[in-house]
């Protein structure tokens, strides 16, 4: 780490520049970076999947929101870093740009960094008189990593459609001098129907494409030259979503760039096909079988820690049939579950009588898609705090599950996230705990990478998009207290006919219920999960 932060500020030294932003992200922009790429990482020691930094001669601030609030904490070296924690409704840009004087010098890297949100940073710090640098390459980066690969065909017995048919609906509205680059990586393992399973916690494939009227070329990350030197040679119009697209690749395209607000893409993998939605279905069965496995691991054995309890996990993943895992898996005990996203899976950390048991995980199994489910365990005895918190977040569920079957909802034929997760919160306030924060979204959306977008489910503008037939989403309310636990519980559902369905069959803690704190409605719905 220290030779990280003399490297980058000899840097800023030798070019002049006040304050850098240092990405955790790579230059395909994915949300779940391996550490190895993740500068932000190489310079804070913060292994958590979102945040980003800002540097600058003598200071360096990490920003993270609610579900990396404690994990920072423990991670980074406080002598050297500050940790700036977003509470909800507050964004990583507004707080960056606080940190950044007037009349100073500000860099960020445009393979590292949407289009979209370099326009908002240049727009925003216009204001005070800031000048941004754009750099093609980053100094940070590690420049000697090998990517290996192992790239798949789907079949058409999980997608549902062919590569041939998804290339023509997706281009159906293109001219013949119209293309669009297409640079996410779900929606280029989506359009060509291919995977790589060879890499930890992810099934996309290393590659970008251009999408022409009835046919589209893919270009791996060995060929991405061959991609730019398209680029610079074509001569008709493309389209780029700005807020896919890294500044890099829109610089290439120059004035030959249109902009749409989503790609036709984007918009077709957010609705499964209905074979998506049956292998979904079959996937989440084993997803229980591992769940259901795990939590009679944790009961009937003693002396066994975090880690135990991970790698034995994964061996059940891999015995009912999963390709791989479609996260590092959390398993957190006591205080380690108030961490939203606790990565450490610790030898140290004993489960003893009376231990709570977090364990959020998921798997790719043939078709590609990911599976995301969380569950709460306690070995022996539950504490009645541990009941009143597991019950509370049970109401929270059932009741957002329920949403769209409550009385005032029935008629409404357009439901959004932002009405979910709003109603979670009203149930939340009605039992509110003393101590216990729910401080991240209700849900998101899941695909080829276990988030994606459309849905979404929290207090975001984002989540005011319909949720339409066929959409895939979690719900996953969560209550912590980083002085006692954490609990969160999440099922993988989907809509149909205007009512939200589970994939997850995986039953809940019977022995962690107070059914005193439930009403007789929640009670009845309750008995839809008393399968496993």
């Amino acid at each position: 780490m220290i030779e990280t932060v003399n490297k980058i500020r000899e840097f800023l030294k030798d070019n002049n520049i006040d304050f850098m932003l240092v990405n955790s992200t790579n230059k395909f922009l994915v949300e779940y970076n391996t550490l190895e790429e993740n500068s932000r990482y190489l310079l804070t020691d913060f292994s958590g999947s979102t945040g980003d930094a800002l540097v600058s001669k003598d200071s360096i601030f990490l920003f993270v929101d609610g579900r990396y609030h404690i994990q920072a904490d423990l991670e980074v070296d406080h002598d050297i870093v500050s940790v700036v924690k977003l509470a909800t409704g507050q964004t990583f840009m507004d707080e960056i740009i606080k940190k950044i004087p007037e009349n100073s010098t500000f860099a960020l890297v445009t393979q590292k960094n949407s289009q979209s949100r370099i326009e908002q940073f240049q727009n925003k710090l216009e204001e005070k008189q800031v000048k941004v640098v754009l750099l093609d390459d980053d100094p940070i980066e590690n420049k000697n990593i090998v990517s290996l690969s192992e790239v798949v065909d789907i079949s058409l017995k999980y997608t549902g459609m062919s590569v041939e048919d998804k290339v023509r609906l997706a281009s159906k509205d293109l001219k013949d001098d119209e293309a669009i680059l297409i640079t996410n990586l779900e929606e280029v393992s989506y359009l060509f129907n291919k995977r790589d399973f060879s890499r930890p916690y992810a099934s996309n494939i290393k590659a970008k494409a251009i999408l022409l009227k009835d046919k589209a070329f893919l270009y791996d990350e060995k060929h991405l030259d061959e991609l730019e030197n398209f680029i610079k040679n074509y001569n008709g119009t493309i389209f780029v979503d700005k807020s896919s697209v890294n500044g890099y690749d829109f610089k290439i395209i120059g004035d030959k760039v249109q902009i749409i607000n989503d790609s036709p893409v984007k918009l077709m993998k957010a609705v499964k096909t209905n074979s998506e939605i049956e292998h979904l279905k079959d996937a989440f069965k084993h997803t229980d079988m591992a769940l259901f496995a795990i939590r009679d691991y944790i009961e009937n054995n003693d002396n066994i820690s975090e880690y135990d309890i991970a790698q034995k996990l994964e061996e059940f993943y891999k015995k009912f049939g999963a390709k791989s895992l479609s996260f590092k898996s959390i398993v957190a005990k006591d205080k380690n579950s108030a961490l939203a996203h606790y990565s450490k899976c610790s030898k140290d950390e004993i489960i003893k009588e009376g231990s709570l048991v977090l364990i959020d995980s998921g798997a790719y199994y043939e078709g590609g898609l990911a599976t995301d489910i969380t569950r709460v365990f306690v070995k022996g005895k539950p504490s009645d705090l541990q009941k009143k918190v597991y019950t509370t977040v049970l109401k929270m569920f059932l009741n957002a599950f329920n949403y769209t079957q409550l009385p005032w909802n029935k008629s409404n034929s357009k439901i959004c996230g932002y009405e979910i997760d709003d109603y979670a919160r009203q149930i939340y306030a009605q039992n509110d705990i003393e101590g216990f924060v729910f401080n991240h979204g209700l849900g998101h959306g899941i695909g080829v990478s276990v988030h994606e977008y459309p849905p979404n489910l929290s207090k975001s503008e984002l989540a005011k998009v319909e949720i339409t037939d066929n959409m895939v989403f979690s719900i996953e309310p969560g209550l912590y207290n980083e002085n006692y636990f954490g609990v969160r519980l999440e099922n993988s559902c989907y809509m149909k006919d205007g009512k939200i369905h589970s994939f997850v069959n995986m039953s809940y803690e019977k022995k962690l219920i107070d059914f005193a704190m439930l009403t007789g409605q929640e009670k009845l719905w309750l008995k839809d999960f008393e399968v496993m």
